[in-house]
């Protein structure tokens, strides 16, 4: 559900708003693993102007990292349009595909500089919102890697603009 000219399209093939319907409660899938480093962790940093996100080192206290680099939640946010491009199809004739919003949204877990990230989806709605534009309602839940509590939570809303 991210911005684009049919970049859903050319992945996964298109389903027509009958056969979505049908996957409604139904998860369509995970997506691959993607590895949160430090590269990444700063350059989200530096773009949203905040220096004060991950400390320089990371720190052993009991057993346990404290202090160690961690992933801002939003950049985990921001990173759902890829892990969904891996599995959320799109409606048959989309031609743009726009995040519409995003409902329930809790951060759960940080995401530790290294760690491995994936996204799960759940079709919990599709609806017409007016003609061509179709309103996907996804269920989102990112794992990471070896953890017991996800990243986030979400619903997420996503518009698709059909021909």
């Amino acid at each position: 559900m991210s911005a684009g000219n049919g970049s859903l399209a050319k992945r996964l093939a298109a389903l027509d708003p009958n056969a979505y319907r049908a996957l409604i409660g139904r998860e369509l899938g995970s997506s691959g693993w993607l590895q949160i480093d430090q590269t990444m962790i700063d350059g989200f940093a530096s773009a949203i102007l905040d220096r004060e996100v991950t400390p320089p080192e990371p720190v052993l206290s009991g057993g346990h990292l404290r202090g160690a680099a961690v992933a801002h939640p939003f950049l985990t946010l921001s990173l759902l349009s890829a892990l969904a491009r891996q599995i959320v199809p799109p409606v048959a004739g989309a031609v743009m595909s726009v995040n519409y919003g995003i409902d329930k949204l809790r951060f759960l877990a940080p995401v530790p500089a290294g760690a491995r990230i994936r996204g799960h989806f759940t079709l919990q709605d599709l609806r017409e919102r007016r003609a061509r534009e179709w309103l996907l309602v996804l269920g989102v839940r990112v794992e990471i890697e070896g953890s017991e509590e996800p990243a986030l939570t979400a619903q997420w809303l996503g518009l698709q603009v059909t021909s």
